[in-house]
């Protein structure tokens, strides 16, 4: 039986064959090229990006109006200069496409982080076939990466987090029907916000964990990172605790066939999914009345930034989250300046010493 990420790896190979089946022939060697050095999901990624930026060409320019999809050959690659990349670019800030089976259209708009994917895209897959020699020139190096404005970093300190793993336990704020649901997810919710903000674990991560990963006696579990790699991740006493509740109660349940080795079960008794668990982060992040927008995301920051103001040690925090470049860690993860402006603040007298 195949694990979590396995599954995923096969839906993903199954969509990425329906896309290749509308973008041009030759796109099909630049896909298996990338497929031992690159995950599935950034392949599918790629993919999608493709398939706009192909449509672009022959749906929004002159140049490529006479052309078909299938009949988009090498030879019209070669003919794609800056300015249609630039034009691609200028295109993604809002364009209308048709979503639904009933083709009723729907506006898209791409702020700068949206853009600069799907660049990324095209630069790919044009230097590819520039190294290969199949084109003349590679385009994409004469277009500037759109910029991308900093985002403040957020995260919670250990006062927020308190709140937010008591709102999950007690359940005070919640209505009459989903207390009557929190009767049966309370120990699981809690575990699971437990896992983020105690071990910076990434969503895809807790949500493939099966029983048999999971080592409450000696405080660690195992995770498959991004790329495939195995990882051990060690767990505090509260973790541990918020684990073992959940575990008691876990093994009382008879899952669906398919789902008997997921740790973590949603209502139907099925392997959590992803949506799932974003919306009880959201629902508790409401619950517990936080300013900041809290997303999974936001718990595995959170606990980056604070392992990094506790130990000072960037190497540690980067190994800990799985980061192989450290400068990721370093960028998102060690708010620095954040916490000195806060301490900063603190301490300011508006009416001077009494």
């Amino acid at each position: 039986m195949a694990n979590y990420h396995e599954e995923q790896n096969r839906q993903n190979i199954l969509r990425l064959r329906e896309h290749l089946k509308v973008l041009p022939p030759f796109l099909g060697e630049f896909f298996r090229n990338r497929a031992d050095y690159t995950s599935t999901r950034t392949r599918l990624g790629y993919a999608y990006d493709l398939k706009l930026f192909f449509n672009f060409l022959i749906n929004e320019t002159r140049d490529f109006g006479d052309l078909s999809i299938d009949s988009f050959a090498l030879e019209d690659l070669g003919r794609i200069n800056a300015d249609h990349i630039e034009e691609f670019m200028e295109y993604l800030s809002y364009y209308i496409t048709n979503r639904d089976r009933e083709g009723a259209e729907y506006s898209v708009q791409n702020k700068m982080e949206g853009k600069s994917r799907k660049l990324s895209a095209v630069r790919s897959m044009l230097a590819y076939f520039y190294k290969k020699g199949k084109i003349a020139a590679n385009p994409a190096e004469l277009v500037a990466t759109p910029p991308v404005k900093e985002r403040a970093k957020v995260y919670l300190d250990a006062n927020e987090i308190a709140n937010l793993l008591d709102e999950a336990d007690s359940g005070e704020h919640l209505t009459k029907k989903q207390r009557d649901y929190h009767n049966h997810t309370r120990c699981r919710d809690v575990a699971i916000l437990s896992l983020f903000v105690g071990t910076g674990v990434r969503i895809s991560e807790a949500v493939g964990l099966n029983l048999e990963d999971v080592d409450i006696e000696n405080g660690c579990f195992k995770v498959i990172r991004k790329g495939g790699d195995e990882a051990i991740l060690y767990f505090g006493e509260e973790v541990e605790d918020a684990l073992a509740q959940y575990l008691e109660t876990r093994l009382k349940i008879t899952p669906k066939p398919g789902h008997e080795r997921a740790f973590f079960l949603s209502m139907q008794n099925r392997r959590i999914t992803v949506r799932a668990v974003q919306n009880l982060v959201k629902k508790y992040s409401f619950l517990a009345n936080s300013l900041k927008k809290i997303t999974p995301h936001k718990l595995r920051t959170s606990f980056g930034t604070n392992m990094y103001r506790q130990t000072g040690d960037i190497y540690l925090v980067a190994d800990l989250l799985g980061h192989k470049d450290v400068n990721t860690t370093r960028k998102s993860y060690a708010d620095t300046k954040g916490e000195a402006g806060r301490r900063a603040v603190r301490e300011l007298r508006l009416r001077g010493d009494e």
